[in-house]
């Protein structure tokens, strides 16, 4: 319910900073939006999914400021108000966590260009490595098999939300840290030495074979496909328009960026 009553509530947000966006408004048009730039007036855009929201402002400090206040002045008519822990100001270069992922400009490797990426959080990344230490716990004395079906499930899903950032790198590791762990585990629940280890995770020819038990084997996030997102404009698939209705995504507790 939380979800679909804060669409419901924060379509007057919606519809308030989009309305200058509109045929007639004071940014509707390509020419309008030079001459408020040439002018050092603000542009913003905002993006909300159930109760979170960024406001993107190119401008300055103190456009972004007088815009926070004036979604504050928004909101308070709803019952609602600005969480002081989560709302921020930040530059771009600085960058946000924005649902689980840290957006960020920075200058691509190698080149003078800048550009903006989307990379993993670190809370999500915490929190991931936290449940696969809660299923290797040391002393726990779980079948192997359940337990490498539970790690499956969580890391295949974490993986899937994730896959879309820039974290080629940040799987890669995670993969690491997760063989390591259960490969621990393993060997305390079945008393092995390392040369029990190799004679079952190793090929003849001494290559390391996937771990696997009771029929399961572990998956390896090292091997997710990344496809880093792409900016597509107002071409994204939507049933409804501009005209009749503000664009859904959004509680309020929420940052404003």
């Amino acid at each position: 319910m939380s979800p679909l009553l804060a669409n419901i509530a924060l379509s007057v947000l919606d519809e308030h900073l989009h309305e200058p966006w509109r045929p007639g408004g004071a940014m509707s048009t390509a020419y309008l939006r030079s001459r408020r730039r040439v002018h050092g007036q603000p542009r913003w855009r905002v993006v909300r999914y159930a109760d979170d929201f960024v406001v993107l402002v190119h401008g300055q400090q103190a456009h972004v400021e007088a815009l926070r206040e004036d979604v504050a002045e928004v909101l308070q008519p709803l019952g609602l108000r600005l969480s002081e822990s989560k709302t921020q100001v930040v530059h771009m270069s600085d960058g946000f966590d924005f649902l689980g992922f840290h957006i960020r400009w920075k200058r691509k490797r190698g080149t003078n260009t800048w550009h903006v990426y989307t990379f993993i959080a670190d809370r999500p990344i915490r929190s991931l490595k936290s449940k696969i230490r809660a299923l290797t716990f040391r002393k726990s004395q779980q079948d192997p098999g359940t337990v490498l079906i539970r790690l499956n499930q969580i890391m295949r899903g974490w993986a899937n939300y994730f896959r879309h950032a820039a974290c080629k790198r940040t799987l890669s590791s995670l993969s690491h840290f997760v063989w390591w762990r259960v490969m621990q585990w393993l060997r305390r629940l079945h008393r092995w030495t390392w040369t029990d280890v190799h004679r079952r995770f190793t090929t003849s020819t001494g290559q390391w074979k996937p771990i696997a038990m009771g029929g399961t084997e572990l998956f390896n996030l090292a091997a997710v496909p990344v496809t880093r997102y792409r900016y597509r404009g107002n071409t994204i698939p939507t049933p409804w328009t501009l005209h009749n209705h503000a664009p859904t995504a959004g509680t309020v507790e929420s940052p404003v960026r």
